[in-house]
């Protein structure tokens, strides 16, 4: 396995829609899937996108029992979640602080709907399909943004709440690289 780059802002490939995933259970699919978690783990991260690597499918992971750039997060089951729909359960809304592996060392606050019903497959081709709310769904969210070419500070609608993690955080893991 393989822990890989991760695209930073500003590389075109991040904006690019993710194109579907067609076959599944193939030896390739499951050595991107090892080297997507090894990199996020490798990152402290709570998820990552293929397009984060330089990958255009439609293909995220994420979840963790703990992670310390998000002490407070309840754990999220570590999930992959291929060719993913997502659908609100209400038009209610928070406002909470992100970060992203693609984004280093900032932190903004994003609106995004606090339950979310959420549908897909995994590695195999089965079907998922859950309902969910808090960070786990923030964090499904913040995910399939990627492959819409979607940033997290695209979605910030007031600039007074975005900056440097070492600076609004500074209790936060001094070693982190969001």
């Amino acid at each position: 396995m393989t822990v890989r780059e991760i695209l930073k802002m500003g590389d075109p490939r991040l904006l690019r829609v993710a194109e579907p995933v067609t076959e599944f259970d193939t030896p390739a699919l499951q050595e991107l899937i090892a080297d997507m978690f090894d990199t996020m783990h490798a990152a402290n991260g709570a998820g990552l996108a293929a397009p984060q690597i330089g990958v255009n499918l439609q293909l995220v992971i994420y979840g963790f029992k703990d992670n310390a750039r998000y002490p407070d997060a309840p754990a999220v089951p570590e999930t992959v979640l291929i060719n993913p729909v997502l659908a609100p359960l209400s038009n209610a809304m928070e406002e909470a602080f992100e970060g992203c592996l693609s984004v280093p060392g900032l932190r903004g606050s994003v609106p995004r709907y606090t339950q979310l019903h959420y549908e897909g497959v995994d590695q195999f081709g089965n079907l998922i399909s859950r309902d969910v709310d808090g960070f786990h769904a923030r964090v499904v969210q913040h995910e399939v943004d990627h492959l819409l070419g979607i940033l997290y500070p695209m979605r910030i609608q007031n600039f007074a709440n975005f900056g440097y993690t070492s600076v609004m955080f500074p209790d936060l893991d001094p070693d982190e690289d969001d």
